[in-house]
């Protein structure tokens, strides 16, 4: 845009006063006719994305300082449960773009998503919904603010918004996801270490009402094994297409159950419904009452390569 405009202002400054209206504005056209080139001649470069069996990997940040893999990780099905409520997995949720090189034999960090959505943010149903959550009788004190609320929940209720989602979102930046490659090789860490935080959405709940945040994430320590009285993970199968270029784990199961859960904030105007929210979720709540189970595949792809095909 800045070439564009300054070559049309460049032909329309000082115009020659013995120049026609019709010359001056052949000017201006030609002008525009050669920002235009110039706008599409860099475009193919700014929008160019990985084809074949590497277009999944289209946000990958392959031309980051240190990046040298990128990856692809739909979970499909699976559930995550918050001491007594069990959320099902119904709706693909991706985990992905790019790994940095290892500082450490058999760490690798992530890189964040070109399209900042590293870990997607999918809904996923939360049975009972709002009623199971909060009953309107339940909000008492008489103040105006929750008078006011007290009116809002029923007229929720009324017009049958009462349906609550759980939104998984990343807690903490890409670089502190952390893949453990030595898991699959030698059996031991963890597979995957993902902190994240779980948005509840409904217009009552508000736009900021979390179980865990930023400062007090969930932290997922994931594995393909066997857990402490628990379920136990699955490795999945390992497959190549693309010549080899990318490796996939088919039917993996990631588990875990040590992670704590703490209690809910920003639930309604100042968070007036937080405690309602804890007292029904039963939150915070401590290790082992708590499981999450991501069931999908894996893909990873040298980032190199990735490149190679755009």
């Amino acid at each position: 845009m800045a070439l564009a405009c300054f070559l049309v202002v460049c032909s329309m400054q000082h115009p020659d006063e013995s120049e026609t209206k019709e010359s001056q504005m052949k000017k201006l056209v030609a002008a525009i006719a050669v920002a235009l080139t110039a706008v599409v001649a860099m475009a193919p470069s700014a929008m160019a994305t990985p084809t074949g069996g590497y277009a999944v990997f289209a946000q990958c940040p392959v031309k980051t300082a240190k990046v040298n893999g990128c990856i692809y990780s739909p979970t499909e099905s699976g559930y995550i449960k918050i001491a007594s409520t069990e959320v099902p997995i119904v709706n693909t949720q991706v985990l992905q773009g790019g790994l940095l090189r290892p500082e450490e034999e058999f760490v690798k960090h992530m890189a964040p998503a070109l399209n900042g959505e590293t870990l997607t943010k999918t809904a996923q149903k939360v049975p009972g919904g709002l009623l199971d959550l909060v009953r309107c009788n339940e909000i008492t004190g008489e103040g105006w603010f929750e008078r006011e609320l007290r009116k809002g929940c029923e007229s929720i209720f009324e017009n049958k918004l009462t349906g609550v989602n759980a939104v998984t979102e990343l807690a903490e930046p890409a670089s502190s996801v952390v893949l453990n490659t030595a898991y699959e090789q030698l059996g031991v860490g963890t597979a995957l270490k993902l902190p994240v935080k779980v948005k509840l959405e409904n217009p009552l709940l508000g736009s900021e009402c979390y179980i865990g945040s930023e400062s007090e994430p969930i932290n997922l320590e994931l594995t393909t094994g066997k857990t402490s009285g628990g379920p136990t993970g699955k490795p999945g199968t390992q497959s190549t297409s693309e010549g080899g270029g990318i490796l996939t784990i088919s039917g993996v199961s990631l588990v875990n159950n040590t992670f704590s859960t703490p209690g809910a904030s920003g639930c309604g105007p100042f968070g007036l419904l937080d405690g309602i929210i804890n007292s029904k979720l039963g939150i915070p709540s401590a290790s082992g009452k708590n499981v999450a189970v991501l069931n999908g595949k894996v893909e990873i792809a040298n980032s190199e390569l990735v490149e190679e095909s755009e």
